[in-house]
């Protein structure tokens, strides 16, 4: 399986996570409801991004740079990141949804770039058997973790 196909797969569950969490966000009463749903996300993202940095955006970085779009990337990244941490801190139960709307909102544009530019791009400048050796990492990788 190509690694294109792996990840565009794990964006779909993404887009059902965000959502549900859409969904829930506004019925949620306290601070640790909402802490423990960004505290979940961000876990799932962690791994998702580090597989996709190292055996995706990592071999197409100079394509990217070439486009202006590896940059956009990098603030796209912050942007998830820094919404997600900000709800540990936040003081109340509608900052803490808004800044995880911000969340989910940078997390849709950033998956819909990578849709629309990486997945594309990969497909076309590496070789299909280079795409199906990543996806194969990516599997012993998986295959490697704790359960």
């Amino acid at each position: 399986m190509k690694i294109t196909d792996i990840l565009l797969a794990e964006h779909i569950v993404f887009h059902n996570i965000f959502d549900h969490i859409e969904r829930t966000l506004p019925r949620l009463k306290t601070l640790a409801e909402i802490r423990a749903l960004a505290a979940l996300l961000e876990d799932l993202l962690r791994g998702h991004s580090k597989a996709e940095d190292e055996l995706l955006l990592a071999p197409l970085e100079h394509y990217l740079e070439q486009i202006g779009q590896r940059d956009s990337f990098e603030h796209e990244h912050h942007e998830i990141d820094a919404n997600l941490l900000r709800i540990h801190q936040a003081r109340s139960v509608a900052e803490a949804r808004r800044l995880m709307q911000h969340a989910l909102t940078y997390s849709r544009k950033h998956f819909d770039h990578e849709e629309r530019i990486v997945f594309p791009m990969a497909e076309k400048v590496l070789k299909a058997t280079t795409l199906r050796e990543l996806g194969r990492i990516w599997l012993q990788k998986r295959d490697a973790l704790p359960v």
